[in-house]
């Protein structure tokens, strides 16, 4: 009898407490790397025309080449602009995906305590 209290106890743990934690857990896991792989591919893009940019500016060696040189960075700088604006939509995109899956975690597991509840006062 004390088992199978004590088993019964310990299901409900696990279905109220400690399932829905790890599930949330490993959502919040999943977005962290996500959002870490997206700042480091952003990170690199970045360092990458900074780099290209600082090159081309080593290059200039009279007006003809500044004249180039300034044109072109006029175009990185509306790229530039581009990423930066197309980066933000991809964090926006995650953290409503973040959201959302949260939202239906907590509505899953409000119906299991719900159902659990139910089932105990019968």
């Amino acid at each position: 009898m004390a088992n199978d209290n004590f088993d019964k106890m310990n299901d409900q743990a696990e279905k109220l407490f400690m399932g829905p934690t790890r599930d949330y857990a490993k959502l919040a896991m999943d977005y962290a790397e996500k959002m870490i792989d997206a700042q480091m591919e952003a990170a690199k893009t970045y360092t990458d025309i900074g780099m290209q940019q600082a090159r081309a500016a080593l290059e200039v060696k009279d007006t003809e080449a500044l004249k180039t040189y300034a044109e072109e960075q006029q175009k990185v700088a509306r790229e530039m602009t581009e990423r930066a604006k197309n980066d933000a939509e991809k964090v926006a995109a995650m953290n409503q995906d973040f959201v959302n899956e949260a939202r239906k975690l907590v509505e899953t597991n409000v119906k299991s305590a719900s159902e659990a509840a139910t089932k105990s006062t019968k």
